[in-house]
């Protein structure tokens, strides 16, 4: 008898020859993988069913699922709520009288050198975050871990609030960064294991929904506080953190562990606990026990490539390549250039506009962010991770190159409104073609074994990046430094360029792809420009010769 996942009523006969697959057939003993027959079967009754389950029957089935990645996902606001937060303080009046220096005009102004320091001091503390935080997640699990990073902000908020000096607001944007850095690699990466295979591009994108709604929250208050009679009512902003803390330190406490971390920690029974926890009323313990097969299945398939889960082993092997592209598509967040359109209120005002002009065109910005996040659930569905990305960057490099134009003349109103706009059309680009791909590719491409470390190690690349570019970004666009205003854009225009020429050659399609089916893709060394038209049959089973994965 032999079992094979279904390949419909369609033959290689059938299709045009430029539409030809090619199947990649990579076997291996299923004895090897000490898993018996009927859970091999198993697996493979669960993989045909995730194949064929719409977005619909996704919800349906496993709504608990979505529910609880959703409100894990709530935990990004801590971290993307600080950055926007601090980005949207240089340009409010109370706070650069308080930590900025008296300009030749009267007013007060953040020097470039403080505003480098006060917003990538927080992602050298993130990169120490990070460091742990992959380790504590193998050893404690994603519950423990991002309760602990929960505890341990409340005490560092208080240093926020009171800093009496800017030396106390940067040791305390510092330490604020070592709890803040699980937040976003392990909350997505939780909603990629607990979510079924048509969700995952909604469920893991949702980072960028809720970085719209932080900085949303973050501009809108202190818009509202800006003519505020109050002598440091920017501390209110920093005081909201604390109203945060109770109701998620709740939703992390009751959420379910990730089965797939369980399976990982040998804990078979608290795995399938699990797993009913994120399923429907309606999902058979059958069908259950299927899902936990495939899990089984997947973890067993990446041992044989790769027995060991160390930081090392992301760099051996078809890993280093997996690494290499999870590192560069969320480093493309920040060598694109977006933070000249995300720095808003303040580039703003630099382009010719006032406090109160800038913090509306900020509070535009965001709501764009927002809706615009929702129109990429659509696109991600329909066309694919790998043509949004590309187009993406390679539409960014033309809108770059107008801002660079628009900051030629000396700045007035006019040419501020025309900026914003332009800041506007590239933020929709943004959210729609790459902001929201980026969470969902990064937890595509590594193994499931390797997925926590893999983030974390693209999250780490981000940093870096990110430090190398609101630097520069910080110095180009201040009234201080090099005053470059929008010609800053020319510059950005050169590096966007490099990293769209970068993933038209390295960056796959991983749209409707099961982690089974990237492991064997990337083991069999398949060029991403045609990963999308391969074919792989995942979970075969030959129970003739002894048994064939």
């Amino acid at each position: 008898m032999v079992g094979k996942l279904p390949q419909d009523s369609m033959t290689m006969d059938d299709l045009p020859n430029d539409d030809k697959i090619q199947v990649v057939d990579i076997s291996l003993p299923a004895n090897d993988f000490g898993l018996s027959d009927e859970r091999i079967q198993a697996a493979q009754e669960d993989a045909r069913r995730q194949a064929s389950m719409s977005v619909r029957d996704g919800l349906r089935k496993y709504r608990s699922a979505a529910m609880w990645a959703f409100l894990m996902s709530l935990t990004y606001f801590m971290e993307s709520y600080d950055y926007g937060l601090m980005g949207s303080l240089f340009g409010f009046p109370a706070f650069a009288k308080k930590y900025g220096t008296r300009t030749a005009k009267g007013t007060y102004n953040v020097s470039a050198t403080q505003q480098t320091v006060l917003k990538q001091i927080t992602k050298c503390g993130q990169l120490i975050g990070l460091y742990f935080a992959g380790s504590l997640n193998d050893r404690f699990g994603y519950k423990w871990t991002m309760l602990g990073s929960l505890a341990l902000i409340v005490p560092i908020v208080f240093m926020q609030f009171f800093a009496p000096s800017a030396g106390v607001l940067i040791a305390a944007q510092f330490l604020i960064g070592i709890p803040l850095a699980p937040f976003l690699t392990l909350a997505n990466v939780y909603a990629a294991e607990v979510s079924p295979l048509s969700l995952q591009p909604y469920l893991t994108s949702l980072y960028s929904l809720s970085s719209s709604m932080s900085s949303f929250i973050a501009t809108g208050l202190l818009r509202g506080l800006l003519h505020s009679s109050l002598t440091n009512s920017y501390r209110i902003a920093f005081a909201v953190q604390w109203i945060w803390l109770p109701p998620l330190a709740v939703v992390v406490w009751f959420a379910p562990e990730s089965p797939t971390w369980c399976i990982r920690a040998g804990q078979m029974d608290r795995a399938r606990i699990a797993l009913k926890r994120l399923s429907g009323p309606d999902e058979t313990d059958e069908q259950i026990e299927n899902r936990l097969a495939l899990l089984q299945y997947t973890d067993a398939l990446e041992k044989h490539y790769s027995a060991s889960t160390s930081y090392l082993e992301c760099f051996r092997g078809t890993n280093l390549r997996r690494t290499e592209i999870a590192a560069m598509v969320y480093s493309a967040e920040n060598l694109d250039g977006y933070d000249i359109a995300s720095s808003t209120t303040y580039f703003f005002q630099q382009a010719g506009l006032s406090a109160t002009q800038s913090f509306d065109l900020g509070l535009g910005n965001n709501a764009i962010s927002f809706v615009c996040t929702f129109i990429a659930w659509w696109f991600m569905r329909y066309i694919g991770r790998r043509k949004l990305f590309v187009f993406a960057l390679f539409s960014t490099v033309i809108i770059l190159l107008a801002i660079g134009g628009l900051g030629v003349p000396e700045p007035t109103v006019a040419l501020g409104w025309a900026t914003g706009g332009i800041c506007f059309l590239f933020t929709v680009i943004f959210k729609i073609c790459q902001g929201p791909l980026t969470y969902t590719i990064v937890t595509d491409i590594p193994s499931t074994r390797l997925r926590a470390k893999t983030v974390v190690i693209a999250r780490a690349g981000f940093l870096c990046s990110a430090v190398f570019m609101a630097t520069l970004v910080n110095y180009q666009i201040n009234a201080t430094a090099w005053n470059w205003r929008g010609k800053a854009g020319f510059f950005w225009a050169g590096f966007c360029l490099l990293v769209a020429i970068w993933s038209y050659f390295r960056l796959p399609e991983t749209k409707d792809r099961t982690p089974a089916q990237l492991d064997k893709l990337f083991a069999d060394g398949v060029p991403a420009r045609i990963f999308a038209s391969q074919h792989v049959d995942t979970v075969e089973y030959t129970e003739e010769s002894t048994g064939q994965v």
